[in-house]
């Protein structure tokens, strides 16, 4: 038998030590039952491990069956130590002596193993060793520590993740479905390409949660420290946590994917309609332009010596892409018709804008025309209250200005001039100023016949009725032109 490792215990100190020591087998007993019964050492006793997981079950795997080794040395030597104080109810020198030894020094013959714990689990050992009983209880706490780990973090990748990804394939294949229905498809879209890739990751990421669960745990210490027992035993909460990047990547992604896809449903549903809502703002910008056709020849009879622009022919290209939306709507392309349709209505709006550009210019002569014969029985009014509108200079410049403005074709400068000549003859005479030289008309209207001020700027009203207030006699409003 070997020395003793210390001095020789009393009677107390030996029931104590056997007391404490019956406490602790007792303890690591329903530990390695718990720890046997863990659904996780199950799983990966059963399952075909690959990667990180396989490399570490195969050095820690080992530890369970060692594990219930070192605990029946730890039992025999203190049924072994049990059995000599039960000899005598008071045992004596020799007794105590051979208890001291069995209880404190190297008196257990064990299996080689590791004795700094898991750091060197799987490094050579020598055969046998003797150890004494609490240093037997620190290699089981350290193999038991290491062993907990590893199945407490693959359980918790087991249970955290299979569910969620089956989830999320189901919703794939819905996802997929409705791809489908609206034509987009692997290798013809860009969304059929990547819920194929979506598919693939996340039939990958399937297969490595069931085969590799240790490569999607994020341990909080590295590698497993040396431990105790946890008083919970087996259900003791793993220290780190379930690595979801990856699966919270594929969610994000194809809740993008679906979100397209479900604004490509909407325009299904609403294709009909937005195509007739282009086809009306084309007919109402060929309305315009038909009225503004109209109106231009009106403008040519009744002004003259006035520049007319020409108005455009209608949008055939629009019309050809409007033929070739409702072929793809035809044949379910709906991919291809939602970035056409945008285009289409944007076009058609800026064609309707064109076309009412376009008859506000043609008839802006006319605009003119009936801002000046408002202006005109405006300061006839105002000889009559000033009292001299029998005045026979007022009279004459009134019927000259009245004369150029219905006469056709009127002649819009000489009619301004007119208009204002007619309105210095209302001033006093001694307020009259000169006539400018040249033929040039003050207060505002040059002698090109460009009236300043609201009136007439190069043929077209910048200011009063004719440009932002009521309409008058002859002012385009809304593809029509009033009076005559």
């Amino acid at each position: 038998m070997a020395a003793s490792a210390g001095p020789v215990l009393n009677r107390e100190e030996v029931d104590r030590a056997l007391a404490r020591l019956g406490a602790e087998r007792d303890a690591v007993e329903s530990a390695l039952l718990s720890l046997q019964d863990h659904p996780g050492l199950r799983l990966l006793d059963g399952a075909e491990l690959t990667g990180r997981t396989s490399e570490r079950w195969a050095a820690v795997g080992p530890g369970m069956p060692l594990l219930w080794a070192l605990f029946d040395r730890y039992a025999e030597a203190l049924a072994s130590a049990r059995a000599v104080r039960a000899r005598k109810a008071r045992p004596g020198g020799p007794e105590l002596a051979e208890l001291s030894e069995l209880l404190t020094g190297d008196a257990v013959t064990v299996p080689g193993g590791a004795p700094d714990g898991p750091q060197r689990l799987g490094a050579p050992a020598r055969l046998v060793e003797r150890v004494s009983l609490d240093e037997l209880m620190e290699r089981m706490n350290s193999w038991y520590a290491t062993v907990l780990e590893v199945v407490s973090a693959a359980d918790a990748v087991w249970t955290a993740l299979p569910a969620r990804i089956d989830l999320l394939i189901a919703e794939l294949r819905r996802v997929q479905t409705l791809a489908a229905s609206l034509g987009v498809r692997p290798g013809t879209h860009p969304l059929g390409d990547d819920l194929d890739a979506l598919d693939a990751d996340l039939a990958g990421l399937r297969t490595e949660v069931r085969n590799d669960p240790l490569a999607l745990w994020r341990p909080a210490r590295v590698p497993a420290q040396r431990g105790t027992v946890p008083d919970n035993g087996a259900s003791a909460t793993p220290s780190g946590v379930v690595d979801t990047e990856r699966f919270d990547r594929a969610g994000r992604a194809l809740d993008g994917v679906r979100l397209e896809l479900e604004n490509l449903l909407r325009l299904r549903d609403d294709a009909e309609e937005r195509l007739q809502g282009v086809g009306d703002l084309l007919q109402r910008a060929d309305a315009t332009l038909a009225e503004a056709r109209r109106a231009r020849g009106e403008v040519l009879a009744k002004i003259a010596a006035t520049e007319v622009p020409a108005v455009p022919g209608p949008a055939s290209a629009l019309r050809e892409r409007i033929v070739l939306a409702l072929d793809l709507r035809q044949n379910g392309q709906w991919y291809r018709l939602a970035p056409l349709l945008d285009a289409l209505e944007d076009a058609a709006s800026k064609e309707l804008a064109r076309a009412r550009q376009s008859l506000t210019e043609v008839t802006q002569p006319l605009a003119v025309r009936a801002e000046l014969r408002g202006r005109l029985d405006a300061y006839k009014a105002m000889a009559a209250r000033l009292r001299v509108a029998e005045d026979p200079e007022v009279v004459e410049r009134y019927e000259k200005a009245r004369w150029l403005l219905w006469s056709a074709p009127c002649d819009l400068r000489a009619a301004a001039g007119a208009v204002a000549r007619f309105q210095q003859a209302l001033r006093p005479a001694q307020a009259e100023p000169a006539a400018e030289p040249g033929g040039a008309v003050p207060n505002g209207i040059a002698a090109n016949g460009i009236v300043q001020d609201g009136i007439v700027q190069d043929g077209i009203v910048r200011g009063g009725a004719a440009a932002g207030g009521e309409p008058v006699d002859g002012q385009a409003v809304d593809g029509r032109v009033q009076g005559g």
